[in-house]
C-alpha cells in the first residue's frame, strides 16, 4: 500500500529520480523502524534499527528521529518537502507539519511555494489537495490563523496544515546563548500555540537548508515541540568550526552537485579565461576591467543564443543576467558607478545595474529587492548584479548565466560559493545547446588554480573549460531570421534577413542577391499580402486545394479572387483606386495570379501526416529471454561500500527490507509491479515468466541461500534491468490505423539562426579553409533554394548543396517544426529535423548526410524508420492527387562530391 502511495506521488508530481529516490529512502525508515509514527518509543532503538538501513547513519543528533537529505543545489528540495508532506499525509494520515526556514528570504519563498495557485506551487498534481488545500500557519499570522485551529465555526476544513517559521526571527527572540537563558519556545510561540502544537500527536518537523542553523540555540528550543521526527534538506550537510567541515552524521541520502551536473539536472559549470592570459603582466585595475569586459562578452552572445534557442523551439524568451562579486560595499558602489558610465562599452549598460549589499537602506532597499525578485522578467532591466555576500540559499533565479568574481578569495572558495547560485536551469532541464546549459565563471587570474582544485580527488566538481580569445570587432553575436524567399520576390520586405541583436531590436539587412520584386506600389503590395494571408487559410482545405500547383486551377483562382476582393473592400477608397490618385487602378485578378504563380514556384509540398489509431488500443510486452549475460550479482556477508573517484561519495549494498518471500520470483514481481506500466493482472503470465528466468540463471552459479539473499538485496536492481529489456519488446495494438492527411502542403517557416554580426555570407561555392568554424558562418548566393541565406553544420552538407544547385530543381534546409516528425528513441519521442528536402523534375526527396561510421547508431537508425514511413504516407497521397512520389536518402559523408549528379544518391535510398 505503502509504495503504492509513493508511486502515486512521484507520478503526480513528476519528481526527478533524485527526489523519488529520497521518497523511497523515506518510506525505507518509515517501514523499517514503524515505532517513528508514535510518542512511546526509544529513540536508541529507533536509531540502531535505521543504522542497519542506512550505512551513512551514525545519529540523529537530535532528542527525536531525524533524518538528513542531502540534494545538490537546484535539484529541487523545495518539491521533495511537498512529496514528504504528501506521503507522509496520504500514507500515514499525518496532518501537522511544521517547516523551518533559515532567513527571510526562504521563508518568504517557502509560504509562496505551499500557497495553492502560485507559479511554483508544490502539491500541484495531488488530487487530495486539489479540494482541500493545507492550510499555511506562517510566523506572522500564527497568533490569528493558528489560534482557531480548534474553532469549528471556522469551519476549518482544511486536514493538512503547514506552519511555516523563520529561525533567524526564532533566534532573535531567543536572547542570550546559555540555556538557563534561553527565553523558551512556548514564550517565542505564545502559551496557547505552543501548547498546541507540543500537544499535536502527529507533529512532522521539516528543516529547510538546515546547515545554516544546525547550532544554534534557536534550534535546541525546537526540541520542545517533541515532533515525531524531522526531515532536514540541504545541499551541503556538514556545518562549518574551526577545525574545518563537521559532516553531519544523520544523512540518508546524498546526491552531490558532480552527480546533478553528471545527470543533467543542473547547468555545466565553466572557468573563463583570455588564452595566453598572463595576470602578473597587468595591474590588478586592468584584471578587474578585463574580467568585467569578457563578462560582458560572454553575456551578450549567451543572450542571442538564449533568443535563438526560444524562437527555434516556440519557447518564452529567457534573459541572462550577470552577477559580479565584489570586495565590499565601498567596491560595489564604485562597480556600479563603472558599469554604467559611458567609459563602459558606450553607456549601454546605463539604468541595468542593481547593487546589492547591506549600504543599501529605505526607499533605496526596497528598490533593489524588487528588482532582484524581478531580475527573471524579460520586461525587467537588470542585466548586472553586484553583490557583496548577501546572495544567499533561497534565491532560486534560473537566469544566471555570468559570473564575474572580483574578491579575493580561493580557488575553493570561488568555486563553491560562486556556482550555488546560478546552476538551475531556465527549462528545467538541458537543452543540448552549450551556450544555454552552461555556467560562466570568469576568472583570469584564477583559472589554473579553480582548474587545479575541480580537479583534486576531493573536488565537489569537474569544470570544463572555455578559452576565449583576445577581443575582437568581429565576435558580437547576433540572432538572424531568415524568411522564406517567396516574400522578397513578390516585393513583401525590402529585406530577406531579418538580423535581431541581443536587445531584440530588429535591424533590417538587404541582400546583395535580392531578386527583382513583382510588386512595387504599396496598393499591390497589400493586395498580395492579403492574397497570401487567404492561401495560407486554404492550406486545410484538400477537397479544393491537394497541392500548391491546385492553386492555379481557374475554379480555385476565382474563389481566391472573390474571397480576396471581400477582404480588401473596407480599403477600397484609398487602396483599390491606387494610393496616388493618377495611378492605374489594380487589376486585382493579375495580382492575385501572380502571387499564386509565385508561391507555387517557391513551394516543395510538405503534407501535414498524422497516424492515428482506430477503435480499441491495446499494449502489452512480447514474451523473450531475458539477456543475463552481464548480470552475475555476488553475496556476501559484509556489507559492500564503494567510492566515487570524481567525488568521493560512498555508496552500498543493502538489503531493502528483509522480507521473506513465499516464491523466490515473488521478489522479483513486486518488485516490477511498482512500474507505471505493468498491470498484474494483465502482465502476470510474462512477469513469472521473466522472473522464472532470472532465478534459474541465479541457481546456475550460487546456491538456494545465496540467490535467496541476492533477491532480497537487489530486487529493486534486478527489476529495473528486466523492464528496461522489456521496453524493448513492448507492442501496442489497434482495431486499425489510419493514416490523416490534414493538408496537402504547409507554409514554409522561417530559419533562426546565431551569427557573427555584421558578417558578410560566404558564396556557397567558396572552399571553407577552416571547417571548424563552419557552423558560425551563413551562405548564400543560391538560385534553386527557397531560402537567400543558408546554415551548413559540416563542409559535407556545403558540398551536397552545390550538386543540389545544378541538379534539382528546387531545395531547401528545413525549419524545426516544418515536417512536425517525430522518432521513439528509449522512452523519449525527439523531433526530427532532416538535413533537405529536394524536388527533381519527377521525384521529392528527405535527404540526410551522416559520417559513414554514424549510420548503424541507434538514432541513426530510428531516424529513418520515422522517416521511411512518413514517406510511404506522403507517396500514398501525393500520388493520389497527381503529385510526385517521396523518398528518403541516408548518404555517408565520403561519397559526396562534385563530379557525382543527383541521380547517383538515389541508391541510398531507404527502404521501408
Amino acid at each position: 500500500m505503502n509504495a503504492r502511495v509513493q508511486n502515486h506521488i512521484t507520478g503526480r508530481l513528476s519528481l526527478r529520480p533524485p527526489q523519488a529516490e529520497s521518497l523511497t529512502r523515506l518510506r525505507q525508515a518509515l517501514d523499517a523502524a514503524p515505532e517513528m509514527l508514535g510518542h512511546e518509543r526509544d529513540v536508541s532503538a529507533i536509531l540502531a534499527t535505521l543504522k542497519a538501513e542506512f550505512p551513512t547513519l551514525a545519529d540523529f543528533e537530535r532528542e527525536f528521529p531525524s533524518l538528513c537529505f542531502a540534494l545538490a543545489t537546484g535539484v529541487g528540495k523545495t518539491r521533495l518537502m511537498g512529496a514528504f508532506i504528501a506521503y507522509l499525509h496520504l500514507a500515514h494520515g499525518i496532518n501537522n507539519f511544521f517547516v523551518l526556514a533559515p532567513n527571510l528570504t526562504i521563508y518568504n519563498k517557502l509560504i509562496a511555494d505551499f500557497t495553492c495557485n502560485t507559479p511554483k506551487y508544490v502539491f500541484k498534481g495531488i488530487a487530495e489537495f486539489a479540494q482541500q488545500p493545507p492550510l499555511i500557519i506562517t510566523g506572522d499570522n500564527y497568533d490569528q490563523t493558528g489560534a482557531a485551529v480548534d474553532d469549528q465555526s471556522m469551519g476549518f476544513a482544511h486536514d493538512v496544515r503547514i506552519n511555516i517559521f523563520n529561525i533567524s526571527k526564532i533566534n532573535s527572540e531567543v536572547r542570550g546563548g546559555k540555556e538557563p537563558r534561553i527565553k523558551r519556545m512556548r514564550e517565542v510561540l505564545g502559551d496557547s500555540y505552543f501548547n498546541h502544537l507540543a500537544n499535536l500527536p502527529d507533529l512532522v518537523l521539516l528543516m529547510d537548508e538546515s546547515h545554516r542553523y544546525r547550532a544554534q540555540a534557536g534550534m535546541r528550543a525546537i526540541n520542545e515541540l517533541k515532533p515525531l521526527f524531522g526531515l532536514e534538506v540541504t545541499a551541503t550537510p556538514f556545518v562549518e568550526s574551526s577545525k574545518g567541515p563537521v559532516p553531519f552524521k544523520n544523512v540518508v541520502m546524498d546526491y552531490p552537485l558532480a552527480r546533478a551536473m553528471e545527470d543533467g539536472f543542473v547547468k555545466e559549470p565553466a572557468v573563463v579565461t583570455q588564452r595566453n592570459f598572463k595576470a602578473s603582466e597587468h595591474t590588478p585595475e586592468e584584471v578587474e576591467k578585463t574580467k568585467l569586459e569578457d563578462g560582458v562578452r560572454l553575456h551578450e552572445t549567451t543572450k542571442v543564443e538564449l533568443l535563438t534557442y526560444a524562437r527555434e523551439n516556440g519557447l518564452q524568451v529567457v534573459k541572462p543576467f550577470m552577477l559580479v562579486i565584489a570586495r565590499d560595499t565601498t567596491h560595489a558602489g564604485q562597480l556600479l558607478t563603472l558599469l554604467e558610465s559611458d567609459a563602459f562599452f558606450d553607456g549601454r549598460y546605463a539604468g541595468k545595474v542593481i547593487q546589492v549589499d547591506s549600504s543599501q537602506t529605505g526607499a533605496q532597499e526596497e528598490e533593489m529587492i524588487s528588482r532582484l525578485l524581478a531580475v527573471e522578467s524579460v520586461d525587467e532591466p537588470t542585466e548586472i548584479v553586484i553583490h557583496v555576500n548577501m546572495l544567499k540559499e533561497g534565491w532560486d533565479v534560473t537566469n544566471l548565466y555570468t559570473i564575474v568574481p572580483l574578491r579575493a578569495a580561493n580557488a575553493r572558495t570561488l568555486i563553491e560559493q560562486s556556482i550555488g547560485r546560478g546552476l538551475r536551469l531556465p527549462y528545467g532541464k538541458r537543452t543540448g545547446v552549450a551556450a544555454v546549459d552552461r555556467l560562466n565563471i570568469v576568472a583570469h587570474d584564477k583559472f589554473q588554480e579553480i582548474i587545479d582544485e575541480a580537479n583534486r580527488g576531493d573536488s565537489p566538481i569537474r569544470l570544463k573549460q572555455v578559452i576565449l580569445d583576445a577581443p575582437s570587432a568581429d565576435d558580437k553575436k547576433v540572432s538572424v531570421q531568415v524568411e522564406p524567399g517567396v516574400a522578397a520576390r513578390l516585393g513583401l520586405t525590402d529585406a530577406l534577413i531579418v538580423q535581431i541583436d541581443a536587445a531584440g531590436t530588429p535591424d533590417e539587412l538587404v541582400s546583395n542577391t535580392a531578386p527583382t520584386p513583382v510588386f512595387t506600389t504599396e496598393a499591390e503590395k497589400q493586395a498580395a499580402r492579403v492574397v497570401m494571408e487567404v492561401i495560407g487559410k486554404y492550406e486545410v482545405r484538400r477537397d479544393l486545394v491537394p497541392t500548391s500547383s491546385a492553386l492555379l486551377k481557374p475554379e480555385v483562382q476565382s474563389v481566391l479572387l472573390a474571397e480576396v476582393a471581400e477582404l480588401l473592400r473596407p480599403m477600397q477608397g484609398s487602396l483599390l483606386a491606387g494610393i496616388d490618385e493618377a495611378a492605374p487602378t489594380l487589376d486585382l485578378s493579375t495580382i492575385v495570379a501572380k502571387t499564386t504563380e509565385i508561391v507555387v514556384q517557391q513551394t516543395i509540398d510538405i503534407p501535414r501526416i498524422a497516424v492515428v489509431p482506430k477503435g480499441e488500443v491495446t499494449t502489452g510486452f512480447h514474451l523473450f529471454t531475458l539477456d543475463v549475460s552481464q548480470l552475475y550479482l555476488q553475496p556476501g556477508e559484509h556489507e559492500i561500500v564503494g567510492q566515487m573517484l570524481r567525488t568521493n561519495e560512498q555508496f552500498t549494498l543493502a538489503a531493502e527490507i528483509g522480507l521473506k518471500e513465499q516464491r523466490p520470483e515473488d521478489y522479483i514481481v513486486h518488485a516490477l509491479v511498482d512500474f507505471d506500466d505493468i498491470d498484474y493482472f494483465t502482465h502476470a503470465g510474462l512477469l513469472y515468466d521473466l522472473a522464472g528466468q532470472m532465478v534459474q540463471h541465479l541457481r546456475s552459479y550460487l546456491s538456494e541461500d545465496e540467490a535467496t539473499s541476492i533477491l532480497d538485496r537487489d530486487r529493486r536492481l534486478i527489476a529495473r534491468e528486466i523492464h528496461a529489456q522489456m521496453m524493448a519488446h513492448f507492442w501496442e495494438k489497434a482495431t486499425d490505423y489510419e493514416v490523416q492527411v490534414s493538408r496537402g502542403f504547409t507554409e514554409l517557416k522561417p530559419c533562426n539562426y546565431t551569427a557573427v554580426a555584421d558578417q558578410t555570407p560566404c558564396h556557397f561555392r567558396e572552399t571553407v579553409e577552416d571547417v571548424g568554424r563552419i557552423k558560425q558562418m551563413l551562405f548564400g548566393g543560391f538560385t534553386k533554394c527557397l531560402y537567400p541565406l543558408q546554415k551548413f553544420d559540416s563542409d559535407t552538407e556545403r558540398r551536397f548543396a552545390v550538386i543540389l544547385e545544378r541538379d534539382a530543381d528546387k531545395w531547401f534546409k528545413p525549419a524545426k517544426g516544418q515536417f512536425q516528425l517525430y522518432y521513439k528513441l528509449g522512452t523519449e519521442q525527439p523531433e526530427y529535423v532532416p538535413d533537405f528536402v529536394v524536388e527533381t523534375e519527377s521525384i521529392i526527396l528527405m535527404a540526410e548526410t551522416k559520417k559513414r561510421d554514424d549510420l548503424k547508431t541507434g538514432e541513426v537508425e530510428a531516424k529513418a524508420a520515422a522517416a521511411v514511413q512518413w514517406c510511404r504516407h506522403a507517396s500514398d497521397f501525393t500520388v493520389s492527387v497527381g503529385g510526385k512520389p517521396w523518398k528518403y536518402l541516408l548518404v555517408p559523408h565520403d561519397e559526396i562530391n562534385e563530379s557525382r549528379q543527383l541521380t547517383d544518391f538515389l541508391r541510398f535510398a531507404v527502404k521501408g
